[in-house]
Parts: structure tokens; sequence; C-alpha cells
């Protein structure tokens, strides 16, 4: 028998496409002819070879569902054929016949792999009934893998779809790859976001020899083919065109190629290769590969479009914030630039924003809400930019005319804080910090806790701070001092828990800058 002229690629024998191919083996023409005539006239393709070594070439060559093979042969025996069929990971089902039929021959044949055997000289009733047996057993094992298959495919596809993330997606359709089609190296390749090349992005080898060198595959071939809409499954030396790179010391038995697809576009391609002799992918894996390739592509596309939302958003949420925080410098400058032109003012807010700071954290506030209680600290009279200071710094005490102008302040720095959103959290210090927890207070004559806890807290620090500063009126207060009128006044101008917490926190802190050395604490 002279070989083709071009080797066509094996499909997958049990794939249920055209009439079951039966391949007969014997040594003997007659029975040859015989079993040839008659299974081809009970609707199956058959073809005959006088040997098992003719029996292997062809394997090779094309699939079949069944072979049929006489036990007793010139060479290489019936037995033999069955090792080699089981060693060769074929997709084949093997029946024996034998003319030298006893109980120690079937079971030495069923145990090296036979599905049946018929005994010479048989009836082709007998022979069509063990065929269709062992046909419908095929299809049994093929749905049930099928089923299989789905069920995975099914699960992936659902841990893909609520995952959002790129790499932990592709490490899911690659490792699915690697265990449905029991490959050696899997690899996943993407086209760049924004660029015509494509990468490799993920690369997983199976459990058995390690795979030193899988070789680099050659991108243009394998895309150009894809262009063609052609399935890509090749086996043994008709691979390597799709390889720019040798592959090093392990020979590649059969490679398999799936593109990720959205709409027209090709953004990647699935990749197995196998180099475990005898372990040919077969056309039905590649069609589960192309299955997983197309749910990927999907989730791959989405996961990058969330990416790039994210980045966009964060760009947006970062320029924002650097446009607060310079807006919130502007303001925190005016208000030091004001505080710097009057000796007896300044460093306050730095000195309030920092007892409120002790506050805060004697409450063991979260540190979100304690950064916030330091800005208000630090924002707390902005509204003073509308007040003239040369009228409120002189010795004595302040017209009812300038007490009324200074009382002006806080309502000022709400108005100023008021048209920017992002800086709202710092309004009920500026606005607050002058009523008094008695309800005697201004400019709202708010009561207890319905006094902003903000506006409590700086008002302590505010009164503190006023109270051991040096003002034109008078001079600085010794802290013992401050702190017995801050008692004093807890219940009627102060939140008695706060000036508690202030109390305790304050002596920790002047403790601790005594034993540093710190000799200017009053």
């Amino acid at each position: 028998m002279s070989p083709p002229s071009k080797i066509p690629e094996r499909a997958d024998p049990t794939s249920g496409e055209g009439a079951p191919r039966i391949l007969v083996v014997d040594d003997e023409k007659s029975i040859r002819e015989i079993l040839t005539d008659f299974l081809t006239l009970e609707g199956y393709r058959v073809h005959a070879v006088e040997s098992a070594e003719a029996a292997l070439a062809e394997l090779e060559l094309r699939p079949y569902h069944i072979v049929l093979s006489d036990l007793m042969m010139p060479g290489m025996g019936g037995l033999q054929l069955l090792d080699a069929i089981t060693g060769g990971n074929y997709q084949v089902l093997p029946v024996i016949m034998t003319g030298f039929g006893t109980v120690e021959t079937a079971i030495s044949a069923m145990k090296r792999g036979a599905y049946d055997y018929i005994l010479k000289p048989f009836k082709m009733e007998d022979v069509v009934r063990v065929l269709r047996r062992g046909l419908d057993r095929q299809r049994l094992q093929q749905e049930n893998i099928r089923l299989r298959e789905a069920v995975s495919i099914y699960r992936v596809s659902e841990a893909m779809a609520t995952s959002m993330k790129l790499e932990h997606i592709l490490e899911l359709v690659v490792q699915a790859a690697l265990d449905e089609v029991e490959a050696d190296l899997v690899t996943l390749l993407l086209k760049e976001p924004g660029e015509g090349r494509f990468v490799e992005r993920m690369r997983r080898e199976g459990s058995g020899e390690t795979v030193r060198d899988g070789g680099r595959l050659e991108l243009s071939s394998l895309i150009e083919h894809f262009r063609g809409d052609r399935p890509l499954l090749v086996h043994g030396p008709r691979a390597l065109r799709f390889f720019a790179q040798a592959q090093g010391e392990q020979k590649l038995v059969s490679f398999c190629s799936v593109p990720l697809r959205v709409g027209d576009v090709i953004i990647g391609a699935l990749n197995a290769c196998s180099y475990t002799p005898g372990r040919r992918f077969t056309e039905g894996q590649r069609k589960m590969l192309a299955v997983l390739a197309s749910r990927a592509a999907v989730s791959i596309e989405n996961a990058r479009l969330y990416e790039d939302l994210v980045s966009r958003n964060q760009a947006l949420a970062d320029a924002n914030i650097s446009l607060e925080d310079n807006f919130r410098a502007t303001l925190a400058g005016f208000a030091h630039a004001l505080e710097e032109a009057d000796r007896y003012t300044r460093g306050h807010s730095e000195r309030v924003a920092f007892y409120s700071s002790l506050i805060a954290e004697g409450m063991s506030l979260p540190e979100g809400e304690q950064a916030k209680i330091v800005q208000a600290g630090l924002m707390h009279d902005i509204g003073k930019i509308g007040i003239r200071y040369d009228k409120l710094n002189k010795p004595g005490s302040l017209t009812p005319d300038e007490m009324a102008m200074f009382r002006t302040h806080p309502a000022k720095g709400k108005r100023i804080l008021e048209p920017m959103r992002f800086m709202s959290d710092l309004i009920p210090a500026a606005f607050c910090h002058h009523e008094h927890f008695d309800g005697a207070g201004y400019p709202q004559g708010l009561a207890g806790d319905n006094i902003p806890i903000v506006g409590r807290i700086v008002s302590i620090a505010d009164t503190y701070d006023a109270m051991t500063s040096d003002r034109a009126y008078r001079k600085a207060l010794p802290h013992q001092v401050a702190v017995a009128e801050l008692a004093r006044c807890a219940g009627s101008q102060f939140d008695p828990e706060l000036v508690e917490v202030f109390t305790h926190r304050i002596e920790e802190h002047r403790a601790a800058r005594i034993a540093a050395g710190d000799s200017v604490l009053r």
C-alpha cells in the first residue's frame, strides 16, 4: 500500500461525524475481504491491513473507532499490538479475533487492554453485536467526558464572571486548559492594549516531567492561521512551522492552539503542548479549548475595561485630591498669613490643631477622624480673614460694636467653606467652636450633644491656647491656672467628658516633654 501524498490531520474518532471507522488486522486475505465486505454493507467505513505493523502505521495516519485484530500473526502478534495501542494512547477500542480461544487467552487479552474477543470461526452477527456494543460504550464514555468538560467549563466561566482581576482570570483559564486536555505545557498569549504585539502572559507546566524549553511560537504564522478561521491541531514535526525557536531536548508530540476573539478581533491565543509519547490531543479536546477561549476572551476584555476604568477613576481622584490639598493649603496659608501679621496670634491655629489631636487620640477615634479634627483645628479661625485685628488687639475691654464684629467670624468661616463641598467636614469647627455646652454660646445657642463633636473639641483646644498665650490685654496664664479654669467651666462652657480627656492627655504630653529636658513649660 503506497503512502498518501499528503498526511492528513487526525480527527476525533468519537466525534460522531460520519459512519464509524473500523480497522481490520489479519494476515489471512480471505478473512480481511469477508469482514470488509460485510461490515461495509452494515454501514461501517472499513480499512483492512495484513499485519500489526501496518495497523500501527495506519493509526498514525487517520483515526479509527475500533481495531478488529487477529491474535496470531507473523511478526508482531495481536497481544503486542494491544500493548502498542495502549502505550501509544490511541483513541481506539481494540477487539481480538482468535482461533485459539481459551479462558486464559481471553483474560490475557482483556488485561492488556482488549475491549472484547471473538472466536474463529465466527458468525457475522456476533461480530456486529460486539462492534455495536463497543461503539455504544465509546459513545457513553464520550458523553461522560463532554458532560465533565461542560461542567468544568461552566465552573471556570462562573469563576471568571465573578472576577475582575485580569491575572486571576488568566490563571483560571490556563489551569483549566492544563487539567482538561492533560497537557504538558499550556501558554496564553495576549495582545498588549494599544500595541500590535502579542506577549506571553501566563505559562503553566503539567505535573509530569518538567518542560525545560517549550520553544518560542512564531506569532505571525499562528495569527495568520487563525485569520483563515481554520482549526489548529497538529502532531509531531508538522507543528514545528508554528515555532520560531527550536523545541529543545524534548520532542513535541502534539500541538493545539485556539484564538481568543472579541468580535472579529483576535486578542490572544491559548496554546497546549504535549511532549508525552503517544499522548495526542483530539479534535474534541480542541473544541473544548475553543469554548474555554471564547468565554475567557469576554472575561479578559471585561477585566481590562474594568482595570482601565479603575485606573482612570484613580487618576481623577488623585487629581481631585491634589486640587483639594492645594486649596486647603491656600486657605490655611491665608489664615497663617493673618496670624503672622499679629504677634499675639502667631502659631495659634497650629497649636489648636495639636491640642485637638490630643483629645481625638484620647477618645481613640479612627485615624481618619483624627486627621479631620487636626484639619478642623487648623481652619477653625478662617472666618477671621474678615475681622480687623487692630480693633481687637487693645489693652482694654471691647466695645459692644467690636464684640459684635468679633462674633461674626464663625458665620464668616462657614460662608467661606460652604462653597467647597470637599471641606464640609471643617465647617462645624469654624462655625461651632464658640458654642457653650449649656447653650449660652454663639452663633446658634446650641447645647450638649447638639454641638458637633469637632466643635466641642476645638472649643477646649482654642480656649486653652488663648489662656496660655500672651495677648494685648494680659500675659499668658500658667498651665495649672488654665487647666483649673477648664475644669471650673466643665458642664457650662465645655463638654465635661472632653475636658477630662484633654486634662489627662495634656498632662501626659507635658510630662514627656519635661522628661526630655524641655525647660520652657510653665
